[in-house]
């Protein structure tokens, strides 16, 4: 492909992600919009009827599977085979969170709730296969409204909506409230992080600053060496 020494080096990361979360996305599309599942367009049905121990259906339990195997090696990718980059730190908090999270919304099976803050993300991925100026497999560079929309939007609006106000309605002392919410709002805040990328890259083509489309998260050659 005459890439560049530095972009064949990123090249099976980047393939990797695109391959995973291109086949994530369509799993965690069918079961939000092809099956019967309620919750996308009824956030607070996610609570309805709940109880300790209740069933994961098959299709769920699958998607579980997944993701935790995928989230855990996540975790030793980022610190030791991908490329490091200015938020490396915060991605590996990331993972860590939502490991943490997949794996006690299983236990306390509230895995509808999980459901919908993974598809949210992974929608983000592909609706910017089109958009994205620097490619799929460059998040902070990405210029397509679909962050913002689903991550900073439809994320509060229906994640956190049902977990904050929803479940107190539907279970009003329903067990690990703050827990699962302080998780989710560390979430939040890691997204707004990732979108002060998006705006800082837009600043700089705008002022002139960026001859060319590169990704911001990257340590400039002089920062590499001191790294």
């Amino acid at each position: 492909c005459n890439l560049q020494p530095k972009d064949a080096a990123k090249m099976p990361e980047s393939a990797w992600k695109l391959l995973f979360y291109t086949l994530s996305w369509s799993y965690g599309t069918y079961l939000l919009f092809f099956t019967d599942y309620p919750f996308f367009y009824n956030p607070p049905s996610v609570f309805y009827g709940w109880k300790k121990g209740m069933d994961v259906p098959t299709d769920i339990a699958i998607a579980y599977l997944l993701q935790c195997s995928f989230y855990g090696h996540s975790i030793y990718a980022t610190a030791y085979m991908d490329t490091w980059r200015k938020d490396s730190v915060v991605m590996l908090l990331h993972h860590v969170v939502t490991l943490t999270l997949i794996a006690f919304s299983y236990a306390f099976r509230a895995w509808a709730v999980w459901g919908q803050e993974v598809v949210l993300g992974k929608l983000c991925w592909v609706s910017r296969l089109s958009w994205d100026p620097c490619g799929p497999s460059n998040p902070p560079c990405s210029l397509c409204p679909g962050r913002f929309w689903f991550r900073l939007y439809w994320f509060p609006l229906k994640v956190l909506y049902a977990t904050c106000y929803s479940s107190l309605q539907s279970v009003p002392n329903i067990p690990f409230y703050f827990f699962f919410n302080a998780l989710l709002l560390v979430l939040t805040l890691m997204n707004i992080y990732w979108f002060l990328y998006i705006v800082l890259f837009v600043a700089k083509v705008l002022m002139g600053q960026m001859q060319e489309v590169n990704d911001v998260r990257e340590y400039d050659v002089e920062d590499s060496k001191k790294a």
